[in-house]
């Protein structure tokens, strides 16, 4: 439909844009932009006040279990979810069943969203099968759509295989996206390793299965001249070091979750295994870290790491249950509630954080300007919400944040003039 915006308050850092405007939207690009627009004939009209106009959001890590595990998640419900919390586009990651390691997987995923009101963008996998033995054929992968390639849910531990990876991704101007984690500090823990651990009874996984691995990528980063993007990074010394490689100017970036920029492994208590991540929820010293790095431009998106779970596989032992939680419809209002009401960013850093920044490290265009894709969020930084779980669009309901009050949520989702 042709749309109208008026009275919203359009920020764009790309373009320098931070100002009271009106849009015209035809079909699926932005035809205008200016003040006190007219309404012509048959054109829908949204009035933005109070409201700020930004490129659309991204969401570059998510997981929408299908093919394989669609009781937890599909294409279409994690559409529908990503829809309603304000993200445009969202990059999903390759551990389904079977795993996104071929030509016909990517495809059959792209196909799947084909319909969907927002851009889904496949991850394939590095190793075939994600056993670390073989490596995909990355070419081929990247021509079937894929538009990076990661380890997420089953780190390359050979250090000689991420190096191959790194160079073969690089031969077709490709990302790789790795979870850091040392599987044999990693193995049997449950939660962050620290004396809470130890009171509860739980293992713990050391801050240290995370920060070796960091320090690996960036080292081979720097030996191959490689692009990395480190994944749902939770501790001070992964922080640190990915500062190191920025000062080093490395091909290095790097995203944090919300649940890891908000809650301490004291939530685990609290939660239960709506409180049990990879990593982990992090001690109050990570916590600020991470919150640091994102004021000072250390961290480059924020990531919600989306991970839907049917019931039964959190309704069980703490140690036993399955690591992750959902989170593309709390990801928006949890980062203005705990970064731009708290004084922690401004709404630049903001858009850059959940918009600019992740479609630049994954080479999509976004961006406000006449003659471009009509792809927006729209969110009220003041406005209240309730969490209520039972209303998500994702077909799981594993989060430790339902029933929180935060200040600020998204309002309207346009991906290619569509609303």
């Amino acid at each position: 439909m042709d749309l109208l915006i008026k009275n919203g308050r359009v920020i764009d850092p790309s373009q320098s844009i931070d100002d009271l405007l009106d849009l015209r939207v035809q079909g699926a690009f932005i035809v205008e932009i200016g003040r006190n627009l007219k309404a012509s004939a048959n054109i829908s009209l949204i009035d933005a006040s109070g409201l700020i106009i930004a490129p659309g959001f991204v969401d570059m890590h998510v997981h929408f279990r299908e093919p394989g595990q669609e009781e937890a998640e599909t294409i279409a419900s994690g559409c529908r979810a990503a829809a309603a919390g304000g993200f445009t586009a969202v990059a999903c990651m390759p551990n389904t069943a079977p795993v996104n390691d071929s030509v016909e997987t990517t495809e059959f995923i792209l196909h799947k969203a084909a319909s969907s009101s927002i851009s889904v963008l496949p991850i394939a996998a590095i190793t075939k099968g994600e056993l670390g033995i073989e490596r995909t054929d990355m070419e081929k992968l990247r021509k079937a759509g894929a538009v990076a390639f990661s380890d997420d849910g089953k780190p390359v531990i050979d250090s000689s295989m991420m190096r191959q990876a790194l160079e073969a991704a690089a031969r077709c101007d490709a990302l790789v996206i790795d979870h850091c984690e040392d599987p044999y500090l990693f193995r049997g823990g449950a939660m962050n390793e620290s004396s809470l651990s130890a009171e509860l009874g739980i293992r713990g996984i050391p801050a240290a299965a995370e920060e070796i691995m960091v320090a690996r990528n960036i080292l081979l980063a720097k030996l191959t001249g490689g692009s990395i993007h480190l994944a749902h990074l939770s501790t001070a010394g992964s922080i640190e070091l990915v500062r190191w490689a920025k000062a080093n100017n490395l091909r290095v970036t790097a995203e944090v979750t919300p649940h890891h920029f908000t809650l301490t492994d004291e939530a685990v208590a609290k939660y239960g295994t709506n409180a049990k991540m990879n990593p982990p929820l992090r001690s109050k010293h990570d916590v600020e870290a991470v919150r640091q790095g994102i004021a000072d431009g250390t961290v480059d998106a924020i990531a919600s790491d989306h991970a839907p779970h049917p019931p039964a596989r959190k309704s069980v032992d703490f140690s036993a249950a399955a690591f992750g939680i959902i989170g593309l419809e709390t990801s928006i209002s949890l980062g203005l509630d705990q970064l731009v009401n708290s004084g922690i960013i401004g709404l630049q850093r903001f858009i850059e954080l959940y918009s600019l920044n992740p479609a630049r490290i994954l080479k999509i265009d976004r961006g406000i300007r006449a003659g471009t894709e009509a792809t927006l969020t729209l969110f009220d930084p003041s406005r209240r919400i309730t969490v209520d779980a039972s209303k998500f669009q994702t077909k799981s309901r594993n989060t430790p944040f339902d029933g929180w009050t935060l200040q600020g949520a998204p309002v309207y989702t346009i991906c290619k003039g569509i609303l």
